[in-house]
């Protein structure tokens, strides 16, 4: 199989419908030592962060699968399948809320991925959030790192965006419900091109978008979506200051300047609070749904700022993660020494490193 064709896998986790898009191996075993996992934001949909992980999957040489979970019910069921296995169980632990969807990336865990394996999480949205609460509720985990990229993961309702929504989507959004059903029933050709013309203002649309766009407003997906989006609004409030106090080390925080969900006073809020936390403010007007248009543009800011201890420390890396803490111990003792590091990795050159003085 090609690599760089991702494959789609559909189960039953929790309960619901799952779908997992994959870069690499599509089964773990205990050779593989380092998993990749995108924890999506809502619409927990895959196929939006298609060019983003095969972005990060090439970076690093095609040598750690790439994987993406859907969140519970955020998908398409093939014809054989239905949306829940069982409708009661679905119902009596309610796996499309937002404490569903937790327990449900929880049981993805224990179901597909080995104990020996260490885990890379990147959340977006709401999924930093969700990766939250996995750290509390499982700290076993061997998690190495997580990366939040525009994390809501507090005070959502109160924000620019939650003024504008919550009202929406905890009391209006049946008003959807009939547009979403009228929606769907039209040709997908004539869907696309709605689509298209709704997206048309980004100038730089990610064209891998527009058919998984297609598939969320096609079947009961944008319902489970506006749901889990009521819960948000109601239940993320306080920051949780205790896991991140417990996990500082392995996290790093990326805020946006302008994101409408997550104000600049968040981040200067959290960066006060952990003064020895990593948290960056974006530079570049990344969108907070930067899957739309900037899927491989923050795919490498992520990889950058994850290798790079130091500002005088330049690393650009593309194989492996094995060495990724001695190559961290070894840049930072550069760095410190007044050196900048320049590490040129390949699958077939392996590993050369080059030292010059910073003068």
């Amino acid at each position: 199989m090609n690599n760089m064709v991702p494959q789609t896998d559909f189960s039953y986790c929790g309960g619901a419908i799952t779908e997992v898009l994959k870069f690499g191996s599509s089964q773990l075993h205990s050779g593989h030592k380092v998993l990749f996992l995108i924890i999506p934001g809502n619409p927990g949909v895959v196929g939006f962060y298609r060019t983003f992980m095969q972005t990060l999957y090439t970076m690093f040489g095609c040598c750690h699968p790439v994987w993406a979970v859907s969140h519970a019910g955020h998908c398409v069921p093939p014809d054989s399948m239905d949306m829940v296995e069982d409708n009661f169980s679905a119902i009596k632990h309610d796996v499309f809320g937002l404490n569903g969807q937790i327990e449900h990336k929880l049981a993805f865990l224990r179901r597909h991925v080995p104990r020996e394996t260490s885990l890379v999480l990147v959340g977006h949205s709401i999924g930093c959030y969700i990766i939250l609460d996995i750290m509390k509720r499982n700290p076993k985990l061997k998690i190495i790192k997580a990366i939040m990229l525009f994390p809501t993961i507090e005070r959502m309702a109160e924000t620019p965006q939650g003024k504008v929504m919550t009202p929406v989507l905890c009391h209006m959004r049946y008003l959807a419900y009939l547009p979403l059903f009228l929606l769907s029933l039209l040709p997908e050709g004539l869907q696309e091109g709605l689509i298209k013309l709704v997206f048309s203002s980004i100038r730089s649309l990610d064209p891998t978008v527009v058919q998984p766009t297609v598939g969320l407003l096609s079947g009961d997906s944008a319902v489970n979506a506006m749901y889990m989006g009521g819960q948000e609004m109601r239940t993320v409030m306080g920051r949780d200051n205790s896991t991140i106090e417990k996990n500082v080390e392995k996290l790093l925080f990326y805020y946006g300047a302008s994101d409408h969900w997550c104000p600049v006073q968040y981040y200067h809020d959290i960066k006060q609070d952990f003064p020895h936390g990593t948290f960056r403010l974006c530079q570049d007007g990344y969108r907070h749904a930067f899957v739309l248009d900037a899927g491989e543009e923050v795919a490498r800011m992520s990889f950058r700022e994850k290798l790079w201890p130091g500002p005088s420390t330049c690393l650009t890396v593309t194989f492996t993660l094995e060495p990724w803490m001695y190559l961290e111990h070894m840049a930072q003792s550069c760095s410190d020494s007044g050196s900048t590091t320049e590490l040129l990795c390949s699958e077939e050159a392996g590993l050369q490193l080059s030292m010059s003085n910073a003068g």
